[in-house]
């Protein structure tokens, strides 16, 4: 059963990550298409995942009142129209309209998803299961952009928006056979709008919790720098086809399906301050070894590729008891407080992959160093958030919590 719950929120965790990455390929396409330049056509992964943080902020809060199960199956369905309203768009302007219906629906699986396993377990044995989750749902990215250039090449960019339609319907239907419900009516909170924006202000005002989730968000920069810049980096610099997209999402997720499950295998017996010192020292070996081959030589596979994954194997080591360190200050609002962290990451990742990303484009060693950069200030919030002063705890809105 534990099994069968931890595909079912991998997959669910993999609506957004698909919808991130399997139109990569088709981003000059759509470009020539509508008669845009590259900037604009940025903007679909741009206003995507600022829709996608946005809507973040209401999922936990929703399913804490409404229960995780509903929440999902009408997002899901919401996400199965846009996506096919995305492959019919007329214009590059109904395009961006679809883009951010999508962004507003996918983000339901991920938020819900660790709100449902804070639901069921605990400790040692809740860590093991987000491992087990990120290394399932690890495995969308690096899929998805080879799916989607195969897609591309063979029946153009429309194809990949119906493929998303295909699966968002798909796990609709797994939703309502197969996921269970996590909240019980009687744990439920009550649906008050300004007792949950008084909670909402008061969590982001825990600076332990604002820095963990910067960790978090900062931790993933260097992997939504990349992901931003996939076009760019593989059609440009590495001068590879549409259809060798693998080359860079195969090694950024292997690493990441490596370190969730080395991570998931040594919870128990690891204290989580350890797994984080480790996480982020093979992060830095990962993002060092990358600004130094960058600097040296011109950027070829797979020497070019191979420090990601080292990077993605620290990266999936840590974070998962970095969250659990920022849920762990708020044990009776676990969907508000899962909503907020991935708001604050999926922000960072917007910012990083659509306002960064371009001006990092054609240079091999500037995304190298832009990794490194976003490493050091994830290690900077992570070391502030250990000082005392900001242990102390909150108390949320009783109104929306009792």
């Amino acid at each position: 059963m534990q099994r069968m719950l931890t595909v079912i929120l991998a997959c669910l965790g993999m609506v957004g990550a698909l919808a991130i990455d399997t139109y990569l390929p088709s981003i000059p396409a759509i470009g020539r298409e509508f008669n845009v330049g590259p900037l604009a056509v940025q903007q679909t992964l741009s206003v995507f995942l600022f829709a996608f943080a946005f809507m973040m902020l209401f999922y936990g809060t929703l399913s804490d009142s409404f229960g995780r199960r509903p929440v999902i199956m009408v997002a899901l369905a919401v996400y199965t129209l846009a996506s096919l309203g995305a492959a019919f768009a007329p214009s590059f302007g109904w395009l961006l309209v679809f883009r951010a219906l999508q962004g507003l629906a996918a983000g339901s699986g991920s938020v819900i998803g660790a709100a449902i396993v804070q639901d069921r377990f605990s400790g040692a044995q809740a860590q093991k299961m987000m491992s087990h989750i990120m290394m399932v749902f690890g495995l969308a990215p690096a899929i998805a952009p080879v799916v989607g250039g195969w897609l591309h090449v063979h029946f153009g960019w429309r194809s990949t928006f119906y493929f998303l339609a295909a699966f968002g319907a798909l796990m609709f239907l797994l939703a309502w056979r197969a996921l269970p419900e996590s909240l019980a009516k009687a744990d439920r909170h009550p649906f008050h709008p300004v007792a949950i924006a008084a909670n909402y202000l008061k969590v982001m005002r825990n600076p332990r919790f604002v820095l963990l989730s910067l960790t978090v968000g900062m931790a993933f920069g260097g992997l939504s720098l990349y992901i931003g810049s996939a076009a760019n980096f593989v059609m440009e610099i590495l001068q590879l086809p549409e259809t060798a997209f693998g080359w860079l999402f195969i090694p950024l997720i292997s690493g990441m399906v490596l370190g969730s499950a080395w991570g998931g295998k040594v919870a128990g017996s690891l204290a989580p301050k350890k797994m984080k010192w480790i996480g982020f020292g093979i992060m830095a070996l990962g993002a060092g070894l990358g600004v130094g081959y960058n600097a040296l030589f011109a950027a070829a596979v797979p020497w070019a590729v191979l420090p990601l994954m080292v990077f993605t194997f620290g990266l999936a080591a840590a974070i998962p008891a970095v969250q659990l360190s920022a849920f762990a200050l708020f044990p009776d609002n676990r969907g508000l407080s899962s909503s907020m962290m991935s708001f604050v990451q999926m922000i960072c990742f917007a910012i990083v992959s659509g306002l960064v990303a371009p001006m990092l484009f054609g240079s091999a060693l500037k995304l190298a160093c832009g990794m490194l950069a976003g490493l050091v200030l994830s290690f900077i919030c992570w070391r502030l958030s250990a000082l005392e002063r900001f242990s102390a705890p909150v108390e949320l809105a009783t109104s929306a919590s009792n």
